[in-house]
């Protein structure tokens, strides 16, 4: 798995340093700023620049998650049981899905990064129906929301399906069950999740973008 990461981090750096080079990325965002959904709230005079910083970090946030998860469920003595989650996860960066477009760059690794992000989204939904508690203490719901509304439809939904694909086979071939499956569930939700917030905190979500449903809802109200 260090590996992987490794690949990835590199895959990062490199698309980094052609979007400095290009501008390719905020060129796009510059062109869709102002077409996100009204929940979006973004300053005007710093939209593109909010939005660059939001796909970086998106991106970036997912070899950061699949190395805390690495950690805590190795720890836990459950790794064998993720591993297979994790490696679908890595892969979609290193051998991506024919679905991918042929977006070059740091805008083929936001599709990649939201294929990464939704899938531990809905395993984690899973996990919550199955023992109440998430399999990791992340929420990348409303990140997701944004991304979702940048990549744009109705190529985003098709990636959705392609994730709800992944996590069905995934989910059949593996149940969340024995010892230490649940002593890791006891554990979370006897204590929380506290200190693996404290090691890793990337895990907490930290948005400079607001994300507001309710005047929109207001709206179709009327």
């Amino acid at each position: 798995m260090n590996d992987k990461l490794s690949h990835i981090r590199q895959l990062i750096d490199t698309a980094k340093q052609h979007e400095r080079a290009s501008t390719q990325l905020s060129r796009l965002l510059s062109l869709r700023a102002s077409h996100l959904h009204d929940a979006i709230k973004l300053p005007s005079h710093e939209a593109e620049a909010l939005l660059a910083e939001f796909v970086v970090r998106y991106i970036a946030q997912v070899p950061e998650f699949i190395e805390a998860i690495t950690e805590m469920t190795k720890e836990a003595g459950i790794f064998d049981g993720i591993l297979p989650l994790l490696n679908i996860a890595s892969d979609y960066f290193l051998t991506p899905p024919d679905i991918i477009g042929t977006h070059s760059h740091l805008e083929a690794l936001l599709d990649e990064a939201y294929l990464a992000h939704r899938l531990l989204e809905e395993v984690n939904d899973r996990f919550i129906g199955y023992c109440g508690i998430p399999l990791a203490p992340m929420d990348m719901t409303r990140a997701n929301v944004i991304a979702h509304e940048l990549i744009g439809e109705p190529y985003a939904n098709e990636l959705d399906q392609a994730v709800l694909f992944s996590a069905e086979i995934l989910l059949n071939q593996y149940s969340f069950a024995g010892e230490s499956f649940q002593r890791y569930i006891a554990l979370h939700k006897s204590r929380g999740w506290s200190q693996e917030l404290k090691r890793w905190p990337c895990l907490t979500e930290d948005l400079a973008i607001v994300l507001d449903f309710s005047q929109t809802q207001n709206t179709t109200r009327h």
